[in-house]
């Protein structure tokens, strides 16, 4: 296959398993996504839904939320791992909503990405999914999947966002990265990957990473 041809099995397979795509993390607009997606580093976003009903019961919009002292809102999102850094991000890009965006959440890169707490991935999963701009974030799936389907060389998370956004058309990116979210949770996991049911990596795969696969499973 050349790699035009590996690209559009990609976006055909991925399009018949997820034609409807659920957003990972529960939210009713942008501040609250931007919330959500803030705490989702390093842990679940199973885990993520379950603490931030009880956040959003106190505080759903940056005038609440700066009303809570740091301390309660860690409080509250202890159980979603590293809640100091995270509380005192909520708090302070609150109260920096309040003074320089009206409360509101902005709908650039630049902007949000000065924000406390608030990196690169974070930024592009807001404009993408509460704005509908097109953006790329990479996260751990993504990074393992496009270097398994040899579309990255995987050196890190800035070169695999580069790559994505050259190799796939701009109009589908919003969605194409949340099916392969799904697609590496289901089927391509990290631990406990059974290659059989991972239809794209068994038929376009790696070829280094295909023959680790077989090497391995003779070795167990």
């Amino acid at each position: 296959m050349t790699k035009a041809e590996k690209i559009a099995f990609t976006i055909d397979t991925l399009q018949e398993l997820y034609p409807e795509i659920p957003v990972p993390l529960d939210h009713k607009d942008p501040y609250t996504l931007l919330i959500a997606v803030l705490m989702s580093a390093q842990s679940t976003d199973v885990r993520v839904n379950k603490i931030t009903p009880l956040l959003f019961a106190r505080a759903d919009n940056p005038y609440d939320m700066v009303k809570l002292s740091v301390d309660e809102i860690r409080e509250i999102i202890k159980p979603v791992g590293l809640s100091p850094m995270k509380a005192k991000g909520i708090h302070g890009l609150s109260k920096i909503l309040i003074d320089k965006h009206n409360g509101e959440v902005p709908q650039n890169l630049p902007d949000l990405e000065e924000l406390p707490a608030v990196g690169h991935k974070t930024a592009s999963v807001v404009i993408s999914q509460a704005f509908g701009i097109p953006a790329f974030p990479v996260d751990t799936h993504i990074h393992r999947l496009l270097y398994r389907w040899g579309f990255t060389n995987g050196k890190n998370v800035v070169q695999t966002e580069k790559d994505a956004k050259r190799l796939f058309p701009k109009e589908i990116w919003n969605d194409l990265h949340l099916q392969i979210i799904w697609y590496g949770r289901e089927y391509s996991p990290a631990r406990g990957w059974d290659l059989e049911k991972d239809i794209i990596t068994k038929t376009i795969g790696r070829k280094t990473v295909l023959n680790d696969y077989y090497k391995n499973k003779k070795t167990r």
